[in-house]
């Protein structure tokens, strides 16, 4: 995917003007983007259009103008881009229960390490590479990025509605399988293009 550059954001005072029909259109595409893994994973498949929002809000919440302040939140949102042939995602872990948050959290330390989470296509598996820094010996964040890396053939099972497509988490005592819905599948392919 085309990386966002300063050019792609949308002026503030013009963002304010457009902000509620902007963020319902991205509400509408993340809905489709978006698929829970069991009570606590979800994951939130990233392309140009849900990062640009991600970054006009950042500018928008935190008032940045500094041009090299721009430039630093397009730098990290741009690597959460997909590169050609992968599919990244922002993976949560949503734990609600205030009393239990850091047990229920600690329960996925090392979930970020090995073949946890995985793409399944017609029996072929894709796992998750996460992105480094996100966790210790000690602790592991809510939130991780995480990309996908489909073969071909797995790209054609997408394609195919009559071939099975799942995400699956198989970490400690947490195993979960989730088919694919073809509106995430469509998302897929035009991401993989």
């Amino acid at each position: 995917m085309q990386t966002l550059t300063s050019a792609d954001l949308i002026p503030y005072e013009e963002y304010e003007k457009q902000r509620e029909a902007f963020r319902a259109k991205i509400i509408a595409l993340k809905q489709r983007r978006r698929i829970s893994v069991g009570p606590w994973v979800t994951l939130v498949f990233e392309n140009r259009a849900t990062l640009q929002f991600q970054i006009q809000e950042m500018v928008r919440v935190e008032r940045i103008f500094d041009p090299a302040k721009v430039q630093d939140e397009l730098d990290v949102y741009n690597a959460i881009l997909p590169a050609p042939g992968e599919l990244s995602a922002t993976l949560l872990i949503e734990i609600t229960d205030e009393a239990n948050i850091k047990e229920r959290l600690d329960e996925f330390m090392g979930l970020d390490r090995g073949k946890k989470v995985a793409i399944v296509a017609d029996g072929e598996e894709a796992f998750g590479e996460f992105e480094g820094g996100h966790s210790h010996e000690t602790k592991i964040s809510a939130v991780h990025f995480v990309r996908f890396r489909p073969t071909v053939s797995m790209q054609a099972a997408f394609a195919n509605l009559t071939k099975s497509v799942s995400i699956r988490v198989s970490h400690g005592a947490y195993r979960e399988e989730v088919p694919v819905s073809g509106s995430m599948r469509e998302e897929w392919l035009s991401d993989l293009k």
